[in-house]
């Protein structure tokens, strides 16, 4: 990768997370003349959708056929479906998120094709922005997580409230139709296959926003192993591992908070000298995740060892708890249950910061580092009237009189 490379992607990441799609497009437009820009994300339960452009914009369902058919490493340039019409696209795959991210850009029809160096630098660039979206999935402060699983819970119960009424309006005209006083058997095959068809592709929809927002339970903690394995490469330490006997899936922020727990935990157990053997392994229940490391180690492994850091933060913001029981001479089991769905108690009551948008939390961000407002409006292409109105309403949201203040409640939230 060349230093003009870099100096892309250094440009790129560099941007809030709302403007990166569009700064890599920018950047791209060089190398890959395009008019619209679309990415499926499937770290972000959040927003998994983006897309930038007045134009040709690809739906999320189109989208989704290039994200299974697609190969890491080797975009595919060709032509596809897009807006509901075929149009030249080249459509770019990273792995390094749980369940893949594709990046695709719409060309003109008729475009020449796409130089071999101009895919490479695409491919690189993808894959840069992808690692570094999946480093804010799986490190996310409360605060942002908090915000993910709220988002992805109302996600989820809008799509279920609608496939109900969309069900229960569907049954009904197929009953009518299929009833014995009409006559016009024509008119009623052809509205009774119309109806079906739009059901199934009702179906469809949901399966496809569940691909993208899920990760089967076998296939997220199989990730989790490979990376245990890779920790554990050079150490005496042997693993043992216990994989989920569960097809279910779970939600995203869920297999990304159980993973990066687990992670912490046998980072502790490993600082134990006595420990020659660890056994991890997953239980899916029909409300919980628990997932359980056992050491053989000499049983002094303490509460406060933990810590109270990352892991209990996540584990709070997610409703989880921890649980400890060391015997002497025995070893330790450490259990971390999550609950798989959101808990009921309001998230606000955890971290006062869920309650601001994510434009205040940038702001907020460059508050609790010292920075001015001239500053902030700079580091956001913001201007300083709008970074006043942001600071104002940070201070409203949090209960405070000072810019102080509201750092010091940052810093204590994250």
């Amino acid at each position: 990768m060349d230093a003009h490379t870099l100096n892309s992607a250094y440009e790129i990441i560099r941007q809030p997370l709302g403007q990166i799609l569009p700064r890599l497009s920018a950047v791209l437009a060089p190398l890959i003349p395009h008019r619209a820009a679309a990415e499926l994300a499937t770290h972000c339960a959040h927003s998994p959708y983006k897309t930038v452009g007045e134009s040709g914009l690809p739906t999320a369902a189109e989208l989704t056929p290039l994200l299974a058919s697609g190969t890491p490493g080797s975009p595919w340039q060709g032509r596809t479906a897009v807006g509901g019409q075929e149009h030249e696209v080249v459509a770019v795959t990273s792995d390094a998120t749980a369940r893949r991210s594709v990046l695709v850009l719409v060309r003109e029809d008729g475009a020449e094709p796409v130089p071999d160096g101009a895919l490479a630098a695409a491919q690189a660039l993808w894959d840069l922005v992808t690692s570094h979206f999946d480093r804010f999935a799986v490190e996310a402060m409360p605060g942002a997580l908090a915000r993910s699983r709220a988002a992805a819970d109302t996600r989820a119960r809008v799509i279920a409230e609608l496939t109900t009424a969309h069900s229960a309006a569907l049954s009904g005209i197929l009953g009518v139709l299929r009833s014995r006083a009409l006559d016009d058997g024509a008119a009623r095959t052809t509205a009774t296959d119309l109806a079906v068809n739009a059901l199934i592709e009702m179906q469809a929809e949901s399966k496809r926003d569940r691909s993208v927002a899920e990760e089967p339970a076998r296939e997220a903690f199989d990730r989790l192993a490979d990376g245990l394995k890779t920790m554990l490469r050079h150490s005496t330490v042997r693993l043992e591992l216990g994989p989920p006997d569960s097809s279910r899936s779970l939600a995203a922020d869920v297999a990304h908070g159980a993973r990066a727990v687990v992670r912490a935990l046998l980072l502790v157990i490993l600082e134990q000298d006595s420990v020659s053997r660890v056994r991890v392994g997953w239980q899916i229940t029909e409300h919980e995740l628990r997932a359980t490391l056992r050491d053989d180690g000499d049983g002094a492994l303490a509460a406060c060892d933990l810590g109270a850091g990352s892991v209990t933060d996540r584990l709070e913001v997610l409703g989880g708890r921890l649980e400890m029981d060391a015997v002497p001479g025995w070893g330790t089991t450490i259990t971390a249950t999550l609950p798989l769905a959101t808990p009921d108690a309001p998230i606000a009551a955890v971290n006062p910061l869920t309650g601001l948008g994510g434009r205040e939390l940038e702001v907020l961000t460059h508050l609790a580092l010292g920075h001015r407002n001239r500053q902030i409006a700079q580091e956001l292409h913001i201007s300083e009237s709008t970074v006043k109105f942001h600071v104002a309403n940070i201070l409203t949201k949090l209960g405070v009189d000072t810019r102080g203040e509201a750092a010091a409640l940052y810093h204590r939230a994250a």
